[in-house]
Order: C-alpha cells, then sequence, then structure tokens
C-alpha cells in the first residue's frame, strides 16, 4: 500500500476526516442503528477497516459496540488511541494492513464491519480481493458491511471510486442491502460532489 497516507498524516493533511460533519455523521449513525434494532448494548464485535484516527471505531463504541480498528499508519493509531481517552472507551487498535488481517492477528467473529475510505481508494483490483477474503474469514454469518465509496473515475492522486459490480466482485459472499447516496452538506467540495459518494450496506450470506 502507499506510503502516500503517512505524508498526509505527517503534515495534517486528511480532509477525510470531514466525514464527521454532523450531517454525514448523521446518516452515518441512522445506517448502524438499523442493525442494532430491537437490541441493546452490548452489541458485539465491530471491525473499522482503515480507522485512521479512530473517529468511527470510538463513535461505535460509545454506541455500545467492542470494537476493533486497524490503520497502518502509526500517527493515525496515536491520535484513534487519544481519541479513545478522551471518550473515556475502551477500542483496540491494531497496526496493520486490511488485506492481511489474519497476520494483523484481528481476530474473528465480527458482527459489524466498516469501510470508508480504503477500498474505493488506492487498493488494486487484487487488493480489494484480498480484502474481502479476509473480511469475509473475519465475519460471522449475517455480518453487516458497510462500505463508502466514490463512483469509479479517473482523478489523479483522488479516490479511483468502485462500483457495486467491483463491491459485489471482492465480496462474493455476500448480498447488497442498501445502496443510498451520501447526504452531503451544501457546503462540500465541489470534487467531492461530482465524486457523488454512496454508502453501501451488504450483509454476509
Amino acid at each position: 500500500m502507499s506510503f502516500g497516507y503517512r505524508i498526509l498524516y505527517a503534515i495534517g493533511f486528511t480532509p477525510w476526516e470531514q466525514m464527521a460533519e454532523p450531517q454525514i455523521a448523521g446518516q452515518i449513525a441512522d445506517l448502524v442503528a438499523r442493525g442494532e434494532e430491537g437490541r441493546d448494548p452490548p452489541y458485539g464485535r465491530a471491525l473499522d477497516l482503515g480507522c485512521g484516527s479512530g473517529i468511527w471505531a470510538v463513535s461505535l463504541a460509545q454506541r455500545g459496540w467492542q470494537v476493533t480498528g486497524v490503520d497502518f499508519v502509526p500517527k493515525a493509531l496515536r491520535r484513534a488511541r487519544e481519541r479513545a481517552e478522551q471518550a473515556a472507551v475502551e477500542v483496540e487498535f491494531v497496526e496493520g494492513d486490511v488485506t492481511k488481517l489474519a497476520a494483523a492477528g484481528v481476530g474473528s467473529g465480527f458482527q459489524l464491519l466498516l469501510d470508508f475510505g480504503c477500498f474505493h481508494d488506492e487498493l488494486s483490483d487484487e487488493q480489494r480481493k484480498e480484502e474481502g477474503r479476509e473480511a469475509t474469514a473475519a465475519a460471522v454469518p449475517g455480518a453487516t458491511l458497510l462500505l463508502m465509496s466514490w463512483k469509479p473515475g479517473r482523478r489523479g492522486p483522488l479516490p479511483r471510486g468502485a462500483s457495486h459490480d467491483d463491491i459485489q466482485a471482492a465480496f462474493p459472499g455476500w448480498s447488497l442491502i442498501e445502496d443510498v447516496a451520501m447526504d452531503l452538506p451544501s457546503g462540500a467540495p465541489g470534487y467531492v460532489k461530482r465524486a457523488e459518494p454512496r454508502f453501501f450496506q451488504l450483509r454476509r450470506e
């Protein structure tokens, strides 16, 4: 995987964290809540693939999930641990590659998985399939995967995006449950609006 993210974290340029804007965060919370209906916390194990500075991992822990976050950028993980400490929640953060989850020691038995940036960005087609295989092995039958992706396109250093077919090719043992447009705020950058980001919810068969 590219070292570009290490550089971006080092200089403090992390535009993807704008997804934590209240309007988008509220939509994500609603998507997660649908899988919690009729249940009481603790909800079970959750895995944040490419957790970055821990925004979503900490949010899930606050909701009552037992969360593991995995990322390959040490500085991002340091921020994530600080975020969890400040929020007074327990989250296990693991330094590792999303295409090599078993080698990273993240474990198994996950009922909820998130990927809000890795899959649609710099992974090659083969790496996407590797992530899919590793995530499937870590998930229980009936698990939910929430994945965000821009539409496919050539954008230079920006994410190349992924279609439903691309996602299904990497996660053949999962069924698409929902496909919704991201609820972008009016002030979102033009390049993000043109990318038409969407959330895909899949369920492991």
